[in-house]
Parts: structure tokens; sequence; C-alpha cells
């Protein structure tokens, strides 16, 4: 359900700018993580292709990388950088779609809805921390609309670190900023997004922060858990066998969907053997993602 992979009109575009996010050659400079060099193997279609092959994924669904903050530049700088994102969708096979991105900055509904009509387009991604609070959230729900009127699911995905002066590891963003934004657009999800958008279908990378996890917390503090949302998905990118093992036991196995954020993780053991039985592999690598991406009742 989840990947990245940079198409060369994107590379392009991005070395040809002079602020962040841009590139150097191979190397990225954001303004809220370190400098960091760019593998350009990774970022081979035909060598994805492959390895997904290797793993036994018929389908990858590509993502544009939310923390670049593409989707929140002005509008004259994110339609170039998004325009030939969204072209990479032209020279797919049947092995890869995309999530399409949308301008958070002037959005333009109509556009939105061209984008999310090409046959290669799966859904929309949108940055978790546009929808970080209930207030934000419905201040997005037009744009989520567009989705749901499509059909279509909504990937929520970290959006960019806060920037900070002092030296950190460079897993550090991973680990805090991204883990809080999906927990953060999880909660606002539990609070608000249903009677905003009764039929849309919403799944959570990096298994929304782990958010469901802390629903002990969460009645002890006055909320409450419920009863769970048939139309929220969790996809599993950098999290094993225990952390997900954790998760059904509180929302179950129908929710779980695979992902592996390659390149920036490896596979997690659920690319081989999850090590929770036949059924449990079946249903994460392929009954529910189906109901993921077609909805209809599960």
């Amino acid at each position: 359900m989840h990947q990245h992979l940079w198409p060369e009109p994107l590379v392009e575009a991005l070395r040809r700018r002079r602020s962040a996010p841009r590139l150097e050659g191979w190397e990225l400079h954001l303004d809220g993580e370190p400098a960091c060099p760019v593998d350009p193997a990774a970022h081979d279609l035909a060598a994805r292709r492959a390895t997904d092959r290797a793993d036994g994924v018929d389908l990858t669904l590509l993502s544009l990388s939310a923390p670049l903050g593409i989707e929140r530049l002005p509008a004259a700088e994110s339609a170039p950088l998004l325009e030939a994102w969204h072209g990479l969708a032209d020279h797919l096979d049947d092995g890869h779609g995309l999530w399409a991105a949308p301008r958070l900055v002037e959005p333009d509904p109509c556009e939105l809805a061209a984008t999310l009509a090409h046959p290669r387009v799966h859904g929309l991604q949108v940055p978790a921390d546009a929808l970080a609070t209930p207030g934000r959230l419905e201040a997005l729900a037009p744009t989520l609309a567009v989705a749901e009127a499509a059909g279509l699911p909504v990937l929520v995905h970290p959006g960019p670190a806060a920037p900070t002066a002092e030296a950190l590891p460079s897993w550090w963003p991973a680990l805090t900023s991204y883990v809080a934004q999906q927990a953060a657009a999880w909660h606002a999800w539990h609070v608000a997004g249903r009677a905003l958008l009764p039929t849309l279908r919403v799944v959570f990378v990096g298994l929304a922060g782990l958010a469901p996890l802390h629903h002990e917390r969460l009645t002890q503090r006055g909320g409450s858990l419920g009863v769970i949302d048939p139309g929220v998905f969790y996809e599993t990118s950098s999290y094993g066998g225990r952390a997900v093992d954790a998760m059904a036991r509180v929302v179950g196995v129908d929710p779980l969907v695979l992902g592996s954020d390659r390149p920036y993780a490896v596979a997690t053991d659920l690319a081989a053997d999850p090590g929770l039985g036949e059924a449990f592999a079946r249903a994460v690598r392929s009954t529910n993602p189906l109901h993921l991406l077609q909805g209809g009742p599960r």
C-alpha cells in the first residue's frame, strides 16, 4: 500500500529549486531534517518492480514523500512538482499504482478530481499534520471529499518535520515527529472524521503511530475507543510482528494492510512470514487491501 519512488521529472524539478525541498545532485535538503544522500538506484522503476515481484507483491502503490512539503508550497511552486509526480501514472504498468497528492494552497477540487480519475491512481495521500486537530480536519474536509466522491481511499502520511538547529540523529524525525503526527491525525479522525466524511475510507501509514494502543489512556483521560470504524485501515510500514500483533488485539485483523515504505525502510517480516498464521498473512496482503481500495462490506 505504500512505497516511495521519484520519477526523473520530479528529480530534475527538485534540482532546479533554490530553497527546500531541493536536491543538490543526489543530496536532499529539507528545512526540518539533516541533509541526506539519496540512492539513485532506489528510484529505478524496473528495479523496484523486480524487488516487489521477489517479495510476492503483485501491486505496489507509490507515494509522494509528504515530508518534502510539496503540498504546502505556494501554488506556483507546487504545480510543476505535482505535475511531475502525477505524470508518473502514465508510465506505470499493472504492477504499480499511484497515490495522488493535493495542492493545499489554493486547492482546485476540479483539478484534483481529474487527477483521481486516472486509471493508475488508486487514491489520495495527505500529510498527517494537515489533519492534526479536529479543526484542521474540518478545514481539509473539502479536499478529502473529492476522494470520497470518487470512491477512492485516503492515505495519511507524515508531513514535514519541524525545523531545529540542534544536531540530531538521522532517524530522529521518523521516531518523533512522524509518529506524533500520525497519532494526532488518528485522534482527530477519531473525534470528527466520520461525521464529516461518512463514507470515506482512510488508511494511516506506520500503524497510525500506534495510537489505538493508547486506548486505555484515552479512557482514563475521558475519551473512549468506541466501536471500531470499518472504514479505517492501518498500514504496517516499519513495524514487525510484535507491533502488528498488538494492533490486531485492539482493532482486529480486518483493518491491517501491508506496506514497506521502501526505499526508506526495508520490508518488515510481514513480507515473508508474519508468524501469525497463513490466514492472517492472506488477510494483510490480499483481502484487507482489496477492501481498502474497492470498498464494500468486510
